[in-house]
């Protein structure tokens, strides 16, 4: 048996086909450990890291940073006996064919892999995770390859992707006259590798237009970003015509954002859910002003005072304790049937750097506020450093959105495929409110419930979100009344 090992993207076991590699831990010639984290990737779900299936010396990486991989694609190889000696030419790792690189099936023994278990068991299920996302029907599309460096012609029919080490030096062109780039470049193609040019693309520079300072004057990210940084240069002066706008519109004035990972799927399946699921949404606002000072009681508790102790908190368990009283919010339309659920997967929607996610809280519904209140602070955290497993994205089956912390009143979400309900919590504001028959200063809120008008009728969702709000304007009393 070969002791190169070649290590495949594996299946996430999330019905994802392709994944971006964000950045590489380790290097050739590093030695790694069994589990070891040695790759960055982000999917259509989030950023995980990926670890070593096998302990031993990284011996080549095939795809460099910024590359889009499909499942299945060998990304590393590894030399699993570096203590053998020298590898000879029966053991040596041979070139990938096209053949092989094309491939994207997964072989039988690798299986499934959930991120951070090398080899454990796939997490279940295909629901819905994001806000407007659901499970992918897209094909995948392999990134089209752009214009590389001259070759032989013989290299030229060669397969189009082969191991590049990370500390590989300068391909050398056949021709021994050396490529000349930018303004002197007389015909051929631009030196630069994969990096550089996705550098290039994202900053909206022509690398046909630079000079660069690299070996055989190939394009560095230095002579990239140096490019994206100076300052236009003066334009002559010229005379507007009467009435004319003086101001000038074009690219040099806007800025390209690529729509991929995280941003590109939910923005499919938040257009998917819009137009499949009929939506309503009923708004309540509620007197919160009871359960605020039940908030600031339970933060001065001895065992509480440890504990972040939010508004959400008191909504997530108004959520789950009227699902209770109302199971069929609880629920997915599968067509000819609906499937109604005695488990709550709670859902957070989450804003992060590559988008929005929705983590969830598994079997919620049966946690004491104590737990309920640990497990939202460990949701909130890890989804804000970015850390979200696809696992704790999959199987939500009812979600809350947070737009109060933004200090947005409420709002109109959309379902996330698969659920029927979703719960928009405002801000908390102080208002003028009748209390006791007298006007006074309140901490008044406002709720916004989008469901699915197949599942809930007016009715059904009327009693639910009343029941919300009952429970926010006196917690204390609800919970002596409902359970």
């Amino acid at each position: 048996m070969s002791r190169i090992k070649e290590f495949n993207l594996p299946d996430l076991g999330e019905g994802l086909t392709e994944g971006e590699i964000l950045a590489w831990l380790v290097k050739v010639g590093d030695v790694i450990e069994l589990n070891q984290p040695i790759v960055e990737v982000e999917t259509a779900k989030a950023a995980v890291e990926i670890p070593a299936k096998w302990a031993g010396q990284v011996q080549a990486i095939f795809h460099p940073e910024g590359t889009t991989v499909e499942v299945g694609t060998p990304i590393i190889a590894i030399d699993t006996d570096p203590g053998a000696g020298p590898i000879d030419e029966s053991t040596s790792r041979p070139t990938p064919s096209a053949a092989s690189l094309a491939a994207v099936e997964i072989a039988p023994e690798e299986g499934m892999v959930e991120p951070g278990l090398i080899g454990g068991p796939a997490p279940g299920g295909r629901t819905a995770v994001l806000v407007g996302y659901g499970p992918r029907t897209t094909a995948a599309k392999r990134r089209p390859r752009k214009g590389g460096i001259p070759t032989q012609a013989a290299a030229a029919q060669a397969a189009p992707a082969q191991a590049v080490p990370v500390q590989a030096a300068p391909v050398v062109p056949a021709s021994p006259a050396p490529v000349v780039n930018g303004a002197g470049r007389s015909g051929g193609l631009v030196l630069a590798k994969p990096p550089v040019r996705k550098l290039a693309k994202d900053l909206g520079v022509d690398l046909t237009t630079l000079t660069g300072s690299g070996p055989l004057g190939s394009i560095t990210r230095e002579d990239v970003q140096r490019s994206a940084s100076a300052p236009a240069a003066a334009e002559p002066l010229t005379v507007a015509a009467p009435g004319a706008t003086p101001a000038s519109f074009g690219a040099d004035r806007e800025q390209r954002i690529p729509v991929k990972g995280v941003r590109k799927l939910t923005a499919e399946n938040m257009s998917r859910s819009a137009f499949t699921a009929p939506h309503v949404t009923e708004f309540l606002t509620v007197d919160v002003t009871r359960a605020m000072k039940a908030l600031d009681r339970l933060r001065g508790r001895r065992e509480w005072r440890e504990v972040r102790v939010s508004p959400l908190l008191l909504v997530a368990k108004a959520v789950l304790l009227a699902v209770k009283r109302h199971p069929m919010v609880n629920s997915t339309w599968a067509g000819d049937e609906i499937v109604v659920k005695d488990y709550v997967n709670l859902g957070i929607a989450a804003a992060t750097e590559r988008g929005l996610i929705v983590p969830n809280v598994k079997d919620a519904g049966r946690l004491s506020l104590r737990e309920l209140a640990d497990a939202l602070t460990e949701l909130v955290q890890t989804a804000k450093a970015g850390r979200t497993s696809p696992a704790d994205m999959s199987g939500g089956t009812l979600t809350i959105t947070n737009v109060g912390v933004f200090g947005v009143d409420t709002g109109t979400p959309i379902l996330p495929p698969g659920e029927s309900a979703i719960l928009a919590f405002g801000a908390v504001r102080e208002m003028p409110w009748v209390h006791k028959g007298k006007v006074k200063p309140r901490l008044v809120t406002t709720l916004g419930l989008s469901f699915d008008h197949r599942i809930i009728d007016g009715e059904l969702g009327s009693k639910f979100l009343r029941d919300v709000g009952d429970f926010l304007a006196d917690p204390e009393a609800a919970l002596l009344a409902w359970t």
